[in-house]
């Protein structure tokens, strides 16, 4: 039986293949539908798979290697298995229509013996599709992101300050502040590119387009991406719970965050930035934004300001804008460029929308109309209003409230490139009504506080060297006058008009349809007789030196004019016949006019609160005051002072139940005492003028009555020996006082705030007066000039100076000390003062003035320059060298040569000596104080 059991396994084995060979035969349509069917499953499968990989493409992530492999060879599959299905089909035909000849027999075999294989290839690729967890991986972090940049221009000082920033260990967050369109993305984009091409130590450079529909959310998202951090550690998170994954992986790196366009703080905390400046990693936060308190809101230890372009730069980016082949196709067009180049102002986005708009125009009249219209109509040029005012009008439109746009719009009225104080401005926002009913007092705090947010905004910026004035850039006055118009809806409810001729008739035709009307220019000569200005609010025809008188119909048709502004027109000498009928009128300004006296009619004027007589030498006839009793704000300051024959005024002012504010010029003892013994009147003082002033032997100022003082001067009173101050007890209305010639030390330390408002005190030709030690109480004093006082010795006493035994808080806002034409003056403090805020000082005449009250950490960080005589400059005693050098570098010799009308050879002689003067100094320390040489030098 042994022979049996092989035989037996070869047939089975035989049988085996048998029926696997013929299964080839009989099975194949079978299979066909098989094979079909499993190729649907397939390119179903490899279709979502596909989608996988397109997604993860699109995240910037590497496809593996084995899916790449895996659709390869599903394309070559689809090939391989159409052509089986379609030569199996045949051979299910030919089986069914009865063909046993052998030749197909064979056929039918091979045919099915490939579809067998290719089912088991599917079946082993649908396993292998199906496994797939992850199509791709990421790559590793790209440590900078670049950033579309064209060509840049005037960016590269300012570029250089931010490089000086981010190799400094205690800067952490650094700002960049400015208007819109300034270029603060462009040098932000700037910033992050250069870090592709040099050498750094920061491992990931992270870019964040913040906008003003940013959100903690949202930011944190786009660093998420940047840092790759998984699906699986961010979904479903809290914003508190991804803040600590970005702050484990930052932690970890040393980072350059750059957020742009930052509209509300951002606390970087809650985004999960580490606290900067930190002292292992060094890394770095840079912002842009268009709000200077964004800058202090957010930390930020270095604050830029991104400033318009120069001359030179605006006109080469202008110029490339424009394109050689327009610039080149006239050549008058190069001139006309920089005309309009220039009408710019700089703003980096004004001169790319102008630029480009001229880039067609290569006729010298097109561009001669396009400057008449930037001039006049901006809007009309193409792109001013989508590419340029609606850019500019987010930061309007993120102000406060409709009162501060109201505010910001009212701009529009004055001419371009006007330079406005800030107290005028606030007086116009008064009589516009803008504050309700609040008393001036509140309301020039609240008209402070909003040219704060404007400038705060960028759409302000300050006079330059002058922080009480304000000016504003000629292309956001463009855009505030767009505004005005409602976006160009109105177009005639502003009109401003500079100096146009004669003002005819027919240019009153739009009159009708203005709220504000804004005459200004020197050649306006004649106005028109009657216009109908139904809807007038505003008037101003200032500064109208040729007009000499107004038509006597002129106001007959204003019935709703609240703000009627004549001042420095000066060859008017008559009262205008009608305003004495505008009975909604708020705001009267006849200042630096020649008008010799007012109407009586004017007690009309019920509504009148706000009355300036500024510079005028007019009569004021009786009873006319004293029946204005809306008066809120009366001034008539400087030229118009108040003499003996006019103290009766003051009975009438004092007479007013509501009166808040007076600016009083006084040129008699008589009328200064009656001041001085009303309490109200001086409650109400905040601008106070003493001029020639005849036998004013001493003045007494009381501490609490004129509390509210902000500008004293005293000019030319020959007579005066000393000032005094009643220190009263507060809440007192009498005079319980006590008198102090040299004040108490311990008195100043507990009462700092007597003359807490006082900012501006200007004393001139007063050749008596010995000292001004008074000043110690005038803890705000930020302008103090003292010229012609030629009996002074000393501004603040020694016996004051020699008794304090302590610090003491003066002279800490004081930003501008001017001394001249004082031949005795040897002191202005015995001791060392710090002088915080001081920009700059001025000596001048001053030769006996030996030393300045400057330490070590004076004005470290406000002092601009010092302005004298070498000579004085060199004679001056310090403490040590060192202080010496630091002042040095501040010190400008040119002001006195234009003072003393030195010659220009003398002007470089003194620079000469002030260059030698200086290394020399600086050889001196390097030697050291124990060397012979440099003593006996």
């Amino acid at each position: 039986m042994d022979f049996v059991s092989p035989i037996l396994d070869v047939v089975s084995r035989l049988y085996a293949c048998t029926a696997k060979h013929a299964g080839y035969i009989f099975h194949v349509k079978l299979d066909l539908e098989s094979l079909r069917s499993r190729m649907v499953e397939l390119k179903d499968l490899s279709e979502d798979v596909k989608a996988r990989v397109e997604l993860a493409v699109q995240q910037n992530m590497k496809v593996r290697r084995e899916v790449k492999r895996w659709l390869e060879d599903i394309d070559f599959i689809e090939v391989d298995a159409a052509r089986i299905l379609q030569q199996g089909d045949l051979q299910v035909e030919k089986k069914c229509l009865g063909s046993c000849c052998p030749k197909n027999f064979w056929s039918t075999y091979k045919v099915g013996k490939r579809v067998s294989k290719q089912l088991i290839t599917i079946v082993i690729l649908l396993g292998e599709g199906r496994s797939f967890d992850s199509v791709a991986y990421r790559l590793p972090c790209v440590r900078v992101d670049e950033m579309p940049l064209g060509h840049t221009v005037g960016v590269d000082w300012l570029y250089e300050k931010v490089c000086s920033c981010l190799i400094e260990d205690k800067v952490g967050v650094i700002g960049l502040y400015g208007t819109g369109g300034v270029g603060k993305t462009t040098l932000m984009k700037k910033i992050n590119n250069e870090f592709l091409k040099t050498k750094h130590q920061f491992g990931v450079v992270i870019w964040v387009s913040v906008s003003k529909q940013a959100s903690v959310r949202t930011t944190q998202e786009v660093i998420r991406n940047k840092l790759q951090i998984p699906d699986g550690m961010w979904q479903g998170r809290t914003e508190d719970e991804r803040a600590r994954e970005i702050f484990n992986i930052l932690k970890t790196k040393r980072f350059v965050l750059l957020l742009d366009d930052v509209w509300q703080r951002l606390d970087l905390s809650e985004i999960g930035v580490p606290p900067l400046p930190d002292d292992q990693r060094k890394s770095k936060v840079i912002i842009t934004t268009r709000f200077m308190r964004i800058c202090s809101d957010m930390e930020v230890q270095a604050t830029f300001k991104v400033n318009c372009l120069t001359r030179e730069e605006a006109l080469t980016l202008f110029l490339k804008k424009v394109g050689e082949d327009t610039l080149s196709s006239h050549p008058d067009i190069p001139n006309l460029a920089k005309m309009m180049a220039e009408r710019c102002k700089g703003l980096p986005l004004a001169l790319v929308t102008v630029g480009r708009a001229m880039a067609n125009r290569i006729t010298p009249q097109e561009w001669e109309q396009a400057i008449q219209e930037l001039e006049k109509f901006p809007s009309e040029i193409s792109g001013m209003e989508d590419r340029l005012f609606n850019v500019l009008k987010l930061s309007y439109d993120s102000l406060r409230d409709d009162i501060t746009k109201s505010c910001f719009v009212y701009f529009s009225v004055f001419p371009k490139e006007y330079e406005i104080r800030n107290d005028e401005l606030i007086e116009h926002w008064i009589g516009e009504r803008f504050f309700d009913d609040l008393d001036i007092c509140e309301a020039r705090r609240r008209g402070h506080k909003i040219i704060e947010e404007l400038k705060n905004a960028s759409l302000l910026e300050e006079r330059d060297g002058f922080k009480e004035s304000i000016k504003i850039h000629d292309v956001i006055h463009d855009m505030a006058l767009w505004i005005g118009h409602e976006c160009e809806t109105r177009m005639n409810k502003i009109l401003v008009c500079e100096s146009v001729g004669f003002v005819e008739a027919r240019r009153a035709a739009n009159w009708n349809e203005a709220e504000r009307i804004s005459l200004w220019g020197r050649n306006i000569e004649q106005l028109p007789e009657t216009p109908h200005c139904s809807k007038l609010l505003t008037l101003f025809v200032r500064e109208c030196t040729e007009l000499k008188t107004f038509p006597s119909g002129f106001f007959q048709f204003m019935p709703l004019i609240r703000v009627l502004n004549l001042s420095a027109t000066h060859r008017l000498t008559e009262f205008p016949v009608g305003v004495e009928r505008l009975i909604n009128l708020e705001y009267l300004n006849l200042s630096m006019t020649r008008i010799k006296q007012l109407s009586t009619e004017i007690r009309n004027l019920a509504k009148l609160r706000c009355l300036l007589l500024d510079s005028m030498h007019s009569l004021i006839p009786p009873n006319v005051i004293s029946s204005l009793l809306s008066l809120r704000l009366f001034s008539m300051y400087d030229g118009n002072a108040l003499s003996t024959y006019r103290q009766a005024l003051l009975e009438e002012l004092e007479s007013i139940e509501r009166l808040d504010e007076l600016s009083l010029s006084f040129r008699s003892i008589i009328a200064l005492n009656r001041l001085l013994s009303s309490y109200k009147l001086q409650r109400c003082m905040k601008r106070l003028s003493l001029n020639d002033c005849e036998n004013l032997l001493s003045l007494e100022l009381s501490s609490v009555s004129l509390c509210y003082l902000e500008t004293l001067v005293i000019f030319n009173c020959l007579q005066l020996e000393d000032v005094k101050i009643n220190v009263e007890k507060e809440g007192r209305k009498g005079f319980d006082e006590r008198t102090y010639d040299i004040p108490n030390p311990d008195l100043i330390v507990r009462n700092k705030q007597y003359f807490g408002r006082l900012r501006d005190v200007k004393i001139w030709s007063c050749p008596k007066l010995l000292n001004l030690t008074w000043l110690i109480y005038a803890a705000g004093l930020e302008s103090l000039s003292i010229q012609s006082c030629v009996s002074m010795k000393e501004v603040i006493s020694y016996e004051y100076g020699a008794s304090t035994t302590q610090h003491v808080r003066l002279f800490t806002r004081l930003t501008t000390l001017v001394l001249g034409g004082m031949p005795l003056l040897e002191s202005i403090y015995q001791g060392t003062l710090l002088f915080p805020a001081l920009e700059v000082i001025s000596v001048i005449n001053c030769p006996k003035l030996g030393r300045l009250p400057f330490g070590a950490n004076s004005a470290a960080k406000s002092l601009k320059k010092i302005e004298g005589d070498t000579t004085w400059w060199y004679g001056l005693q310090w403490e040590d060298e060192t202080i010496e050098l630091t002042f040095t570098k501040y010190f400008s010799p040119e002001y006195l040569a234009d003072a003393i009308h030195v010659s220009e050879d003398m002007k470089d002689v003194h620079l000469s000596l002030l260059t030698e003067r200086f290394d020399f100094m600086a050889k001196k320390k390097k030697v050291g104080k124990g060397s012979a040489s440099t003593s006996g030098t």
